[in-house]
């Protein structure tokens, strides 16, 4: 019997070890904490560490923003959502909570007038550019150049294409939901932090909106060498996984 307890408290200390999706080595976090499931508004913080082990701190915040227009849901990114919990689908308007990296940048303004580290590649976007979000397609939940430079053509080359006109998008930051190289289809796409509309007064599709002046100071601040990480999650869920996920006290 003692060896089974013994055996068993290896694997439950393993565990707890490996508990945390933020790699060790992650300097730049960004945070954002919602009141309960069915918020569809959020406060954000951005902090950042000089190294592994030492504590977070605060960068800027917190930072009122805007969530999906039907309350949260887990998503798929660095964390294991708990088992049996409903996670989110394509068209849902929910965001995606968890722990997910943070990727390039991408907008239709100049790239001389976006302010960002000489490592974060921005994507100048055109009519050329799609971003797919039809689930039966092999290019789901990824950005794709049509060749040539070539506009779209056909109608599913038409709904895929990237926004050209609308202010909400015209800059953008790439929230690594359900991404590449473990993309599952219908999972949810399109996940980015991006500008509010109506001032804040529009809930998002299943994004993270802010200020246009906020989205500017995080895309100039957000470091790929870090390694950075955005949690998203109730506060109830934060409250519960922030001893071990290591998570900053932010309230």
């Amino acid at each position: 019997m003692s060896k089974v307890l013994a055996f068993l408290s290896i694997i439950l200390l393993g565990s707890s070890l490996s508990a945390s999706p933020i790699p060790k080595d992650t300097r730049q976090l960004v945070v954002a904490v919602a009141a309960d499931w069915n918020s569809t508004s959020a406060q954000l913080w951005m902090l950042h560490r000089t190294e592994a082990g030492k504590p977070w701190q605060l960068a800027a915040g917190p930072i009122p923003t805007k969530l999906g227009r039907t309350g949260l849901v887990w998503g798929r990114g660095l964390h294991t959502p708990p088992r049996g919990a409903t996670l989110k689908r394509e068209g849902d308007g929910k965001p995606p909570c968890g722990a997910f990296a943070i990727g390039q940048s991408y907008g239709t303004l100049h790239p001389q007038t976006v302010q960002r580290r000489s490592n974060m590649r921005y994507h100048h976007i055109g009519p050329s550019d799609l971003w797919v979000e039809d689930a039966n397609s092999e290019y789901y939940n990824r950005h794709i150049r049509l060749p040539d430079g070539r506009t779209p053509q056909t109608e599913w080359e038409k709904k895929q294409q990237m926004r050209l006109n609308d202010n909400a998008h015209k800059l953008k930051l790439f929230i690594a939901h359900n991404a590449q190289p473990n993309i599952v289809r219908g999972a949810g796409s399109a996940i980015f932090f991006h500008i509010w509309r109506d001032n804040g007064g529009r809930p998002t599709a299943g994004c993270t909106a802010m200020p246009e002046s906020t989205l500017r100071q995080l895309i100039a601040w957000v470091d790929p060498a870090t390694k950075p990480v955005y949690v998203i999650l109730p506060r109830v869920e934060y409250t519960r996984l922030a001893p071990s996920w290591g998570l900053p006290k932010v309230f």
